[in-house]
């Protein structure tokens, strides 16, 4: 009877025991796989919803990039959420400025633990994040007052301090080792010079660094703390400085010499052993690193990149690469020279960028996020057909373009909201209408090309080019950028109010298109030459376009000696499309149909020469075959 019960007892507690033993390990399941439940949110305290896409591909020069406007945020996903913040605290975190709409707001960003996710979000521009030496805080220079200003936001308290308050250019700090000064570059009598600032005593007034005729600007200060490195062209060309601190008389001495090359954005390692800097050489942009302990051996090579960033452990660097119309992220390892992570392609262009750990994870915890920190960049114009009735065969019509002074004014049906938009766009921030009057918009099919332009691509009605007077005027300027061997160029256009409450001081060399004619031969055979930086303020055409969708065209190989060739004032919007499509979509087939000459053949009398006569033909007659004799063999006996 017991051996029956105890039968019984155990029937009823392997089926209960098995039960819970399911139970445990589907919690433990969905416990390991709460981001697949959860939408991709992570485990630790950040507000939003930080989700993240499918990894992309690197970005190549000559494919037809998809607009920016309908362009989505492509980064690596995590395996797991899971170990997010312990990834965070080893890794860091990236903060960076970049473009979201028409306003430029600060992001922080990991290609691993954390999607791209606003700190700011307000209606003005904040650009030239640098962190401080412990992570906690972030300064940047800001428009919320209508003057570019330099403000610090401690992140784990939300306090936002004003540390400058002037109608000129301050903008790029960067922190002392302990914290308590930053150095700033700022438009001083019309030039961009260095000033250094306590973040202690706000009372007390900056102290001037630089004093030079040549621009002084991007100042980043040592680890060490008692050097700063900056970049200068008080020897004509763009180079690195160095500004010793504790010396009077030699204070300010020349890293770089390299005056074949353009350097920028100079950074120090986490240790202050290493100097960064980006070299701008003809067709490519290269990082290099020059190591202070040997000061006599050469820059060494990293790899491309157009702005760079030290890792917290100092092994690699984070590099921004610019191409002619999209921006990536990547990141080097600094032995090898080996990609740390694929190529994440940004939405918009960067305007600063800097990377800690130490307290910055730990401080976005108890960071108060503003409203839509993890929306998509918004898109600024919506496409609308207007022509009645449509072409038929799926095609789309060309409307006209109010108040536009154009040959033509006008444009393919899908693309004319997105150039009134811009056009409203540009007056808004220039001060005056650039795109009122056009060299060119939409061209007709029956308009000779020019020899040089079969596939003109104002004919499908998707480009138009800018006036090029305001060149001369001296109210454009151009800078010359060239990829994969490509020349392609910069526009920017003088700000109509000069008090700094419109665009920002230039700090690139402009191209002088112009020297061609000035008998130089160097600069006849270069088709130009550098022009010094001009003063005042400078809006940049070129940025403001590509949020629109509108992208530039590469120059064409003979530019330096035909000057329509540089093509410097012709916008683009493809979509996606070739030449032949994009001309598909305007022209029936039968018009796009390129007849082929096929030379015809005249018979040509020829003259009859003077001794010719009749001749009578004498017969011969064919040779007789005679039979050869063949001899017969006979055996021997």
């Amino acid at each position: 009877m017991m051996d029956t019960k105890s039968q019984t007892r155990r029937r009823t507690l392997f089926p209960l025991i098995l039960i819970i033993s399911l139970l445990i390990n589907l919690s433990l399941a969905v416990w390991l796989a709460w981001p697949m439940f959860n939408n991709g949110q992570p485990l630790f305290p950040l507000p939003g919803n930080l989700q993240t896409s499918q990894p992309t591909t690197p970005p190549t020069s000559s494919a037809t990039p998809v607009p920016l406007a309908t362009k989505a945020i492509l980064m690596p996903s995590p395996q797991r959420i899971l170990p997010t913040m312990e990834g965070l605290q080893q890794q860091g975190v990236i903060v960076l400025s970049m473009k979201d709409g028409n306003f430029s707001h600060l992001f922080v960003f990991h290609p691993q633990y954390l999607s791209l996710t606003r700190l700011t979000n307000s209606p003005w521009d904040d650009i030239t994040p640098a962190l401080s030496p412990d992570g906690s805080k972030v300064a940047f220079s800001s428009r919320s007052n209508g003057y570019w200003d330099i403000f610090i936001l401690d992140l784990a308290s939300n306090a936002l301090t004003r540390l400058t308050d002037t109608p000129e250019y301050d903008a790029s700090p960067s922190w002392s080792p302990d914290g308590q000064w930053l150095v700033f570059e700022s438009y001083v009598d019309d030039n961009l010079e260095i000033l250094i600032k306590s973040t202690v005593d706000l009372s007390q007034p900056a102290i001037r660094l630089t004093e030079n005729p040549g621009a002084d600007y991007s100042p980043v200060w040592s680890p060490q703390g008692r050097e700063i490195a900056f970049v200068s062209t008080r020897n004509g060309d763009e180079e690195i400085w160095l500004a010793r601190l504790d010396q009077v008389n030699e204070r300010f001495i020349n890293l770089s010499h390299s005056p074949q090359s353009q350097e920028n954005c100079p950074r120090w390692s986490l240790d202050g052993n290493l100097l960064g800097w980006v070299s701008n050489l003809p067709g490519s942009r290269t990082i290099m690193t020059y190591d202070r302990r040997l000061a006599d051996q050469p820059p060494h090579t990293v790899s491309t990149g157009d702005q760079l960033a030290w890792s917290p452990d100092g092994s690699s660097v984070l590099a921004v690469l610019e191409y002619p119309n999209q921006t990536a992220l990547t990141a080097y390892q600094l032995s090898s020279g080996a990609q740390l992570f694929p190529q994440v392609v940004l939405p918009a262009p960067v305007l600063g960028i800097d990377w800690k750990a130490d307290r910055l994870p730990e401080s976005l915890t108890r960071f108060a996020f503003p409203a839509g920190a993890t929306d998509p960049i918004p898109q600024l114009w919506n496409a609308a057909l207007s022509a009645n009735p449509l072409p038929p065969g799926g095609r789309f019509g060309i409307v006209p373009l109010p108040d536009i002074n154009a040959p033509y004014a006008y444009l393919h049906d899908e693309v004319d909201e997105s150039f009134n938009a811009l056009r409203a766009q540009v007056a808004l921030e220039a001060g005056w209408d650039a795109l009122g009057s056009l060299e060119n918009a939409y061209l007709p099919l029956t308009t000779a090309p020019s020899p040089e332009m079969v596939e003109n691509w104002l004919y499908t009605g998707r480009a138009f080019a800018i006036n090029p007077l305001p060149l001369q005027a001296k109210w454009m300027v151009l800078v010359k950028e060239e990829f994969s061997g490509l020349t392609y160029w910069r526009v920017y256009l003088r700000a109509r109010y000069q008090d700094g409450s419109q665009g920002a001081p230039l700090n690139r060399q402009p191209w002088n298109l112009n020297a061609r004619y000035s008998g130089d031969p160097v600069s006849y055979d270069l088709g130009g030459r550098y022009d010094p930086i001009p003063a005042g303020y400078w809006v940049d055409l070129t940025e403001i376009a590509r949020r629109y969708g509108w992208e530039r065209l590469p120059a064409l190989v003979n530019w330096r000696t035909y000057y329509a060739g540089a093509r410097f004032n012709q916008f683009v919007m493809p979509a996606g499309l070739d030449w032949y499509r994009a001309m598909a979509e305007v022209y029936p087939p039968e018009a796009l149909i390129t007849p082929t000459l096929r030379p015809t053949y005249t018979p040509t009398v020829t003259e009859t020469p003077e001794f010719f006569g009749l001749f009578t033909a004498t017969p011969t007659p064919p040779p007789t075959e005679t039979p050869t004799r063949r001899p017969t063999w006979t055996p021997l006996p």
